[in-house]
Protein backbone atom coordinates (compact mmCIF):
# COMPACT_ATOMS: atom_id res chain seq x y z
CA UNK A 1 0.00 0.00 0.00
CA UNK A 2 1.31 3.38 -0.95
CA UNK A 3 1.91 5.64 1.99
CA UNK A 4 2.26 9.28 1.05
CA UNK A 5 3.53 11.94 3.44
CA UNK A 6 3.53 15.14 1.42
CA UNK A 7 2.16 17.16 4.33
CA UNK A 8 5.45 16.69 6.14
CA UNK A 9 7.21 18.83 3.57
CA UNK A 10 4.80 21.75 3.92
CA UNK A 11 5.98 24.79 5.76
CA UNK A 12 9.43 23.49 6.56
CA UNK A 13 10.20 26.73 4.83
CA UNK A 14 13.26 28.44 3.63
CA UNK A 15 13.69 31.61 5.61
CA UNK A 16 11.57 30.29 8.43
CA UNK A 17 14.47 29.99 10.83
CA UNK A 18 14.78 33.74 10.75
CA UNK A 19 12.67 35.07 13.55
CA UNK A 20 13.35 38.79 13.78
CA UNK A 21 10.53 40.90 12.42
CA UNK A 22 11.55 43.36 9.76
CA UNK A 23 10.10 46.82 9.16
CA UNK A 24 7.44 46.78 6.46
CA UNK A 25 7.72 50.33 5.16
CA UNK A 26 5.70 51.85 2.35
CA UNK A 27 2.15 51.02 1.33
CA UNK A 28 0.85 47.48 1.60
CA UNK A 29 -0.15 46.14 -1.82
CA UNK A 30 -2.31 43.08 -2.21
CA UNK A 31 -1.47 40.32 -4.69
CA UNK A 32 -0.87 42.40 -7.83
CA UNK A 33 2.08 44.36 -9.20
CA UNK A 34 5.42 43.47 -10.71
CA UNK A 35 6.83 42.59 -7.27
CA UNK A 36 3.83 40.50 -6.27
CA UNK A 37 3.90 36.88 -5.23
CA UNK A 38 1.71 36.15 -8.24
CA UNK A 39 4.40 37.51 -10.55
CA UNK A 40 7.12 35.61 -8.67
CA UNK A 41 5.28 32.31 -9.11
CA UNK A 42 4.60 32.97 -12.80
CA UNK A 43 8.23 33.89 -13.50
CA UNK A 44 10.27 31.62 -11.23
CA UNK A 45 8.07 28.71 -10.11
CA UNK A 46 6.62 27.77 -13.49
CA UNK A 47 8.20 25.07 -15.63
CA UNK A 48 8.52 25.58 -19.42
CA UNK A 49 5.48 23.33 -19.95
CA UNK A 50 3.32 25.47 -17.68
CA UNK A 51 3.28 23.18 -14.63
CA UNK A 52 4.17 24.66 -11.25
CA UNK A 53 7.46 23.54 -9.71
CA UNK A 54 7.35 22.38 -6.10
CA UNK A 55 10.71 23.97 -5.27
CA UNK A 56 12.64 26.86 -6.78
CA UNK A 57 15.85 24.80 -6.91
CA UNK A 58 16.22 21.72 -9.03
CA UNK A 59 16.95 18.46 -7.19
CA UNK A 60 16.53 14.78 -8.03
CA UNK A 61 13.63 12.74 -6.73
CA UNK A 62 14.63 10.37 -3.93
CA UNK A 63 11.21 8.88 -3.21
CA UNK A 64 8.05 8.40 -5.29
CA UNK A 65 6.06 9.43 -2.22
CA UNK A 66 7.66 12.88 -1.95
CA UNK A 67 7.89 15.79 -4.35
CA UNK A 68 11.36 17.11 -5.16
CA UNK A 69 12.88 19.92 -7.16
CA UNK A 70 10.85 21.03 -10.15
CA UNK A 71 8.33 18.20 -9.93
CA UNK A 72 4.73 19.43 -10.09
CA UNK A 73 1.84 18.70 -7.72
CA UNK A 74 -1.89 18.67 -8.37
CA UNK A 75 -2.23 20.52 -5.07
CA UNK A 76 -0.26 23.45 -6.49
CA UNK A 77 -2.45 23.51 -9.59
CA UNK A 78 -5.61 23.69 -7.50
CA UNK A 79 -4.27 26.53 -5.35
CA UNK A 80 -3.16 28.43 -8.47
CA UNK A 81 -6.65 28.03 -9.94
CA UNK A 82 -8.13 29.41 -6.72
CA UNK A 83 -5.75 32.37 -6.98
CA UNK A 84 -6.87 32.99 -10.57
CA UNK A 85 -10.49 33.02 -9.38
CA UNK A 86 -9.69 35.38 -6.51
CA UNK A 87 -7.73 37.66 -8.84
CA UNK A 88 -10.41 37.59 -11.53
CA UNK A 89 -7.86 36.29 -14.06
CA UNK A 90 -9.78 34.25 -16.61
CA UNK A 91 -6.78 33.80 -18.91
CA UNK A 92 -4.66 32.30 -16.12
CA UNK A 93 -7.51 30.03 -15.12
CA UNK A 94 -7.95 28.77 -18.67
CA UNK A 95 -4.21 28.05 -18.92
CA UNK A 96 -4.48 26.06 -15.70
CA UNK A 97 -7.30 24.06 -17.21
CA UNK A 98 -5.13 23.30 -20.23
CA UNK A 99 -2.36 22.12 -17.88
CA UNK A 100 -4.84 19.93 -16.04
CA UNK A 101 -6.18 18.44 -19.25
CA UNK A 102 -2.87 17.98 -21.01
CA UNK A 103 -0.69 16.71 -18.19
CA UNK A 104 -2.47 15.85 -14.95
CA UNK A 105 -5.36 13.89 -16.48
CA UNK A 106 -3.89 13.23 -19.92
CA UNK A 107 -5.04 9.71 -20.94
CA UNK A 108 -6.67 8.75 -17.63
CA UNK A 109 -9.90 9.65 -15.85
CA UNK A 110 -8.22 10.77 -12.60
CA UNK A 111 -5.85 13.56 -11.56
CA UNK A 112 -2.30 12.34 -10.96
CA UNK A 113 -1.04 13.86 -7.72
CA UNK A 114 2.53 14.38 -9.01
CA UNK A 115 4.30 14.89 -12.34
CA UNK A 116 7.93 14.96 -13.44
CA UNK A 117 9.26 18.40 -14.39
CA UNK A 118 8.70 17.61 -18.08
CA UNK A 119 5.08 16.67 -17.39
CA UNK A 120 5.51 12.91 -17.65
CA UNK A 121 3.44 10.68 -15.38
CA UNK A 122 5.22 8.34 -12.96
CA UNK A 123 2.52 7.75 -10.33
CA UNK A 124 -0.83 5.98 -10.49
CA UNK A 125 -2.58 7.66 -7.56
CA UNK A 126 -4.75 10.70 -7.00
CA UNK A 127 -5.10 12.82 -3.85
CA UNK A 128 -8.62 13.51 -2.63
CA UNK A 129 -8.03 16.97 -1.18
CA UNK A 130 -6.33 18.14 -4.37
CA UNK A 131 -9.09 16.65 -6.52
CA UNK A 132 -11.87 18.38 -4.61
CA UNK A 133 -10.01 21.70 -4.72
CA UNK A 134 -9.65 21.47 -8.50
CA UNK A 135 -13.23 20.26 -9.01
CA UNK A 136 -14.53 23.12 -6.90
CA UNK A 137 -12.44 25.62 -8.83
CA UNK A 138 -13.69 24.28 -12.17
CA UNK A 139 -17.31 24.61 -11.08
CA UNK A 140 -16.75 28.09 -9.66
CA UNK A 141 -14.93 29.13 -12.83
CA UNK A 142 -17.72 27.80 -15.03
CA UNK A 143 -20.20 29.88 -13.06
CA UNK A 144 -18.01 32.98 -13.00
CA UNK A 145 -16.97 33.04 -16.65
CA UNK A 146 -19.47 31.88 -19.25
CA UNK A 147 -18.59 30.06 -22.43
CA UNK A 148 -16.51 27.25 -20.91
CA UNK A 149 -18.78 24.17 -20.75
CA UNK A 150 -15.66 21.98 -20.82
CA UNK A 151 -14.77 23.12 -17.29
CA UNK A 152 -18.04 21.90 -15.82
CA UNK A 153 -17.90 18.69 -17.86
CA UNK A 154 -14.38 18.00 -16.60
CA UNK A 155 -15.43 18.59 -12.99
CA UNK A 156 -18.33 16.17 -13.30
CA UNK A 157 -16.19 13.51 -14.98
CA UNK A 158 -13.54 13.71 -12.28
CA UNK A 159 -16.22 13.50 -9.60
CA UNK A 160 -17.69 10.38 -11.17
CA UNK A 161 -14.24 8.76 -11.01
CA UNK A 162 -13.99 9.60 -7.32
CA UNK A 163 -17.44 8.23 -6.56
CA UNK A 164 -16.71 5.00 -8.41
CA UNK A 165 -13.20 4.29 -7.14
CA UNK A 166 -12.48 6.30 -4.00
CA UNK A 167 -15.48 5.57 -1.80
CA UNK A 168 -15.40 3.15 1.09
CA UNK A 169 -18.18 2.57 3.59
CA UNK A 170 -20.02 5.65 2.37
CA UNK A 171 -17.04 8.04 2.52
CA UNK A 172 -14.39 9.18 0.09
CA UNK A 173 -10.90 8.20 1.22
CA UNK A 174 -7.52 9.87 0.93
CA UNK A 175 -6.45 8.36 -2.40
CA UNK A 176 -6.88 5.46 -4.79
CA UNK A 177 -4.05 3.59 -6.50
CA UNK A 178 -5.37 2.90 -9.98
CA UNK A 179 -2.54 0.49 -10.82
CA UNK A 180 -2.81 -1.63 -7.68
CA UNK A 181 -6.55 -1.04 -7.22
CA UNK A 182 -5.96 -0.23 -3.55
CA UNK A 183 -7.09 2.49 -1.20
CA UNK A 184 -6.65 3.23 2.52
CA UNK A 185 -9.36 3.24 5.18
CA UNK A 186 -8.62 6.84 6.16
CA UNK A 187 -10.08 10.22 5.35
CA UNK A 188 -7.88 13.18 6.29
CA UNK A 189 -10.15 15.81 7.83
CA UNK A 190 -8.23 18.52 5.96
CA UNK A 191 -9.60 16.95 2.77
CA UNK A 192 -13.28 17.36 3.70
CA UNK A 193 -13.88 20.31 1.39
CA UNK A 194 -17.46 21.22 2.24
CA UNK A 195 -17.56 24.11 -0.22
CA UNK A 196 -16.85 21.81 -3.16
CA UNK A 197 -19.15 19.07 -1.86
CA UNK A 198 -21.95 21.63 -1.61
CA UNK A 199 -21.34 22.71 -5.20
CA UNK A 200 -21.59 19.09 -6.28
CA UNK A 201 -25.00 18.86 -4.63
CA UNK A 202 -26.07 21.96 -6.55
CA UNK A 203 -24.82 20.34 -9.76
CA UNK A 204 -26.91 17.26 -8.88
CA UNK A 205 -23.81 15.08 -8.91
CA UNK A 206 -23.89 14.39 -5.16
CA UNK A 207 -26.92 13.59 -3.03
CA UNK A 208 -27.86 16.04 -0.28
CA UNK A 209 -27.77 13.30 2.35
CA UNK A 210 -24.19 12.46 1.33
CA UNK A 211 -23.18 16.08 1.82
CA UNK A 212 -24.86 16.16 5.22
CA UNK A 213 -22.81 13.12 6.24
CA UNK A 214 -19.60 15.08 5.66
CA UNK A 215 -21.01 18.20 7.27
CA UNK A 216 -21.89 16.21 10.38
CA UNK A 217 -18.43 14.63 10.38
CA UNK A 218 -16.82 18.04 10.86
CA UNK A 219 -19.53 19.62 12.97
CA UNK A 220 -19.58 16.78 15.51
CA UNK A 221 -15.96 15.58 15.47
CA UNK A 222 -14.22 15.43 18.85
CA UNK A 223 -11.41 17.77 19.85
CA UNK A 224 -8.98 18.11 22.77
CA UNK A 225 -10.23 21.51 23.81
CA UNK A 226 -8.34 23.33 21.05
CA UNK A 227 -7.03 21.01 18.34
CA UNK A 228 -8.89 18.70 15.98
CA UNK A 229 -8.05 15.10 15.05
CA UNK A 230 -5.99 14.50 11.93
CA UNK A 231 -8.06 11.81 10.23
CA UNK A 232 -11.14 9.60 10.39
CA UNK A 233 -11.12 5.84 9.80
CA UNK A 234 -14.14 5.20 7.60
CA UNK A 235 -14.26 1.50 8.54
CA UNK A 236 -13.79 1.60 12.32
CA UNK A 237 -15.31 5.05 12.81
CA UNK A 238 -12.33 6.08 14.95
CA UNK A 239 -10.45 9.37 14.83
CA UNK A 240 -6.67 9.55 14.92
CA UNK A 241 -4.52 12.21 16.57
CA UNK A 242 -0.88 13.20 16.31
CA UNK A 243 1.21 14.25 19.30
CA UNK A 244 2.59 17.24 17.37
CA UNK A 245 -0.10 19.18 15.54
CA UNK A 246 0.72 20.46 12.05
CA UNK A 247 -0.90 23.89 11.89
CA UNK A 248 -1.40 23.73 8.12
CA UNK A 249 -3.61 20.67 8.61
CA UNK A 250 -5.38 22.20 11.59
CA UNK A 251 -6.18 25.44 9.78
CA UNK A 252 -7.42 23.64 6.68
CA UNK A 253 -9.76 21.59 8.86
CA UNK A 254 -10.86 24.77 10.64
CA UNK A 255 -11.59 26.61 7.39
CA UNK A 256 -13.70 23.70 6.11
CA UNK A 257 -15.43 23.45 9.48
CA UNK A 258 -16.32 27.12 9.16
CA UNK A 259 -19.03 25.99 6.75
CA UNK A 260 -20.82 24.32 9.68
CA UNK A 261 -22.41 25.74 12.84
CA UNK A 262 -19.57 24.52 15.04
CA UNK A 263 -18.08 27.08 17.45
CA UNK A 264 -14.35 27.42 16.76
CA UNK A 265 -13.67 30.02 19.40
CA UNK A 266 -11.14 27.86 21.26
CA UNK A 267 -8.78 27.55 18.29
CA UNK A 268 -9.26 31.20 17.40
CA UNK A 269 -8.36 32.32 20.93
CA UNK A 270 -5.40 29.94 21.07
CA UNK A 271 -3.93 31.50 17.92
CA UNK A 272 -4.49 35.02 19.23
CA UNK A 273 -2.95 34.19 22.61
CA UNK A 274 0.16 32.59 21.10
CA UNK A 275 0.62 35.44 18.67
CA UNK A 276 0.21 38.02 21.45
CA UNK A 277 2.77 36.22 23.62
CA UNK A 278 5.47 35.74 20.99
CA UNK A 279 4.52 37.78 17.93
CA UNK A 280 4.68 34.53 15.98
CA UNK A 281 2.78 31.40 15.03
CA UNK A 282 4.95 28.31 14.79
CA UNK A 283 4.54 25.47 12.33
CA UNK A 284 3.68 22.81 14.91
CA UNK A 285 2.45 22.68 18.51
CA UNK A 286 2.42 19.83 21.02
CA UNK A 287 -1.06 18.60 21.65
CA UNK A 288 -0.35 17.75 25.28
CA UNK A 289 0.81 21.14 26.60
CA UNK A 290 0.14 23.54 23.65
CA UNK A 291 3.80 24.56 23.44
CA UNK A 292 5.66 25.00 20.16
CA UNK A 293 7.09 21.73 18.86
CA UNK A 294 9.34 23.44 16.30
CA UNK A 295 11.24 26.71 16.02
CA UNK A 296 10.23 27.63 12.47
CA UNK A 297 7.47 29.85 11.19
CA UNK A 298 5.72 29.20 7.90
CA UNK A 299 4.29 31.66 5.37
CA UNK A 300 1.78 28.89 4.59
CA UNK A 301 0.52 28.93 8.17
CA UNK A 302 0.13 32.70 8.08
CA UNK A 303 -1.72 32.56 4.76
CA UNK A 304 -4.22 30.07 6.16
CA UNK A 305 -4.46 31.79 9.55
CA UNK A 306 -5.42 35.02 7.78
CA UNK A 307 -8.29 33.22 6.04
CA UNK A 308 -9.40 31.61 9.29
CA UNK A 309 -9.31 34.91 11.19
CA UNK A 310 -11.42 36.57 8.49
CA UNK A 311 -13.84 33.66 8.62
CA UNK A 312 -14.13 34.28 12.36
CA UNK A 313 -14.87 37.94 11.67
CA UNK A 314 -11.58 39.13 13.19
CA UNK A 315 -10.08 41.45 10.59
CA UNK A 316 -7.80 43.13 13.11
CA UNK A 317 -6.06 39.84 13.88
CA UNK A 318 -5.91 38.99 10.17
CA UNK A 319 -4.09 42.25 9.49
CA UNK A 320 -1.60 41.55 12.28
CA UNK A 321 -0.90 38.13 10.79
CA UNK A 322 -0.53 39.68 7.35
CA UNK A 323 2.09 42.14 8.58
CA UNK A 324 4.06 39.31 10.17
CA UNK A 325 3.79 37.23 7.00
CA UNK A 326 5.19 40.10 4.93
CA UNK A 327 8.40 40.06 6.97
CA UNK A 328 9.31 36.85 5.11
CA UNK A 329 8.47 38.24 1.67
CA UNK A 330 11.05 39.62 -0.76
CA UNK A 331 14.08 38.92 1.42
CA UNK A 332 16.08 37.78 -1.59
CA UNK A 333 16.39 40.71 -4.00
CA UNK A 334 16.80 38.31 -6.92
CA UNK A 335 13.26 37.07 -6.38
CA UNK A 336 10.99 40.04 -5.64
CA UNK A 337 7.58 39.03 -4.37
CA UNK A 338 8.74 35.55 -3.36
CA UNK A 339 9.08 33.95 0.06
CA UNK A 340 12.65 32.85 -0.65
CA UNK A 341 15.46 31.96 1.74
CA UNK A 342 18.91 30.67 0.77
CA UNK A 343 17.82 30.79 -2.88
CA UNK A 344 15.05 28.26 -2.41
CA UNK A 345 11.38 28.08 -1.52
CA UNK A 346 8.45 25.69 -1.51
CA UNK A 347 5.53 26.52 -3.79
CA UNK A 348 2.98 26.33 -0.95
CA UNK A 349 4.91 28.96 1.00
CA UNK A 350 3.98 31.28 -1.85
CA UNK A 351 0.53 30.13 -2.99
CA UNK A 352 -1.07 30.04 0.46
CA UNK A 353 0.23 33.53 1.37
CA UNK A 354 -1.07 34.74 -2.01
CA UNK A 355 -4.53 33.39 -1.20
CA UNK A 356 -4.31 35.03 2.22
CA UNK A 357 -3.59 38.36 0.53
CA UNK A 358 -6.55 37.97 -1.80
CA UNK A 359 -8.83 37.04 1.10
CA UNK A 360 -7.78 40.13 3.05
CA UNK A 361 -8.34 42.34 0.01
CA UNK A 362 -11.71 40.76 -0.68
CA UNK A 363 -12.96 41.24 2.87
Amino acid sequence: MLRRSRRKILGLGFGLLLSAALGIGGCLSYAEGKESTKSFVAKHMTNPNGTLATYLKESPSVSPEMAAGREALSESLGLWMQAALAGNDEAAFDKSFETLDRYFTKDQSYIAWKLSPDGSLEVSTNALGDDLRIIGALLEGAGKWKGHPEWRAKAKGLTETLLIHSQKNGYLVDFYDFAREESPDTLALAYVDLSTLKRLVQEEVLHEETYLRYQTLLQDMPDDGVFYPKSFNVVSGEYSYEASVNMIDQLMVAIHTGKTKRDQGALHQFLKQKFKQTGKLFGQYRRADRTAAVTYESPSVYGLAIQFALQQGDRSFAEQLYKRMLTFKGRDSRYPGGYVFEANTHIFDNLLPLLGEYALKRK
